[in-house]
């Protein structure tokens, strides 16, 4: 596997000159065949493939992955290029930045909130040709700074720029969300599917409380993005969508005065019963005790 842990080692692989130590767009074009081989960051990358040439994997899945789409990379993720070990002539652009480029700015405590850096299978943005010609603006303004005479206000640009390119990207994917709402909503379909069989089946019993990253896997979607497109489907974040059903079936099974608390708590895979009590307390304002009692 190869390990680009430098923004100089990326653009040498690729017979690109570095433009600067922590930020760098890189001609994809410029580089001579390369095997197709897995590889890791250490820093972000955000792609703009201009042509179909090859499947990009990451974990088990495959990228959504064709001419006109962006993909982004956060670090430390592995990624393959596949099929591994065929020589393919790279196209496209990747601005790429180190971590510390943005430590102790805005960006840098807030690029946790773009959730797309974690995004996998099936999720690489597809852009319009007006939302390209955005994208590559804001990337233009970035080139033009690092490629002139460094001063006091080039970092605060280079910065403002970023954060505006990942501030577009964020609104054309909410854009994406919305124009592919028929695929969104069968997903939905399928998570509501699989939630009901969690909650009605034996699992709860045997695997304990069901978590977003275990329906996220079972609909082959990274945890962000299965977080992102029920958030946009239903205003309510996958994690509170599942609590939802889990209050509700306990509120139900509550009113079965032949079983204590204790035991149905159990059944509804907590380990401790005061841990559903407490739950229970948070979501509904009373205990669970309380609650028969209403009865």
């Amino acid at each position: 596997m190869i390990v680009y842990d430098t923004i100089k080692k990326y653009a040498d692989a690729f017979n690109n000159k570095t433009q600067h130590p922590l930020i760098s767009l890189v001609d994809l074009d410029q580089s001579k065949p390369l095997k197709r081989e897995k590889f890791t960051l250490s820093f972000y990358a955000v792609i703009l493939k201009e042509t179909l040439c090859g499947d990009i994997r990451y974990g088990n899945q495959y990228y959504d992955y064709a001419e006109g789409t962006l993909v982004f990379f956060g670090p430390g993720q592995i990624i393959s290029n596949e099929p591994e070990g065929e020589e393919h002539q790279p196209y496209g652009k990747a601005l790429i930045f180190h971590p510390d480029l943005i430590k102790g700015t805005s960006l840098g405590k807030q690029i946790h909130q773009y959730s797309f850096f974690s995004y996998q299978s099936h999720e690489a943005l597809h852009l319009s040709n007006k939302e390209r010609d955005v994208v590559m603006a804001c990337i233009g303004n970035i080139v033009t700074e690092i490629s002139q005479n460094i001063d006091r206000h080039s970092k605060e640009l280079i910065i403002a720029n970023l954060e505006l390119l990942l501030k577009y990207c964020s609104r054309f994917y909410d854009r994406q969300f919305i124009t592919r709402g028929h695929v969104n909503h069968g997903l939905l379909e399928q998570f509501e599917e699989k939630l009901t069989g969690y909650l009605l089946g034996d699992k709860l019993k045997t695997d304990g409380v069901p978590t977003v990253a275990y329906f996220a896997n079972e609909l082959h979607l990274s945890p962000n993005y299965f977080g992102d497109l029920i958030k946009k489907e239903t205003g309510k974040s996958a994690l509170e969508y599942i609590q939802l059903q889990l209050i509700d079936l306990a509120k139900e099974r509550i009113f079965d005065i032949s079983k204590s608390v204790s035991e149905i708590s159990y059944e509804l895979g907590f380990k401790y019963p005061q841990h559903f009590t407490r739950f229970f307390k948070q979501k509904v304002g009373i205990s669970p005790i309380e609650y028969r009692g209403l009865n």
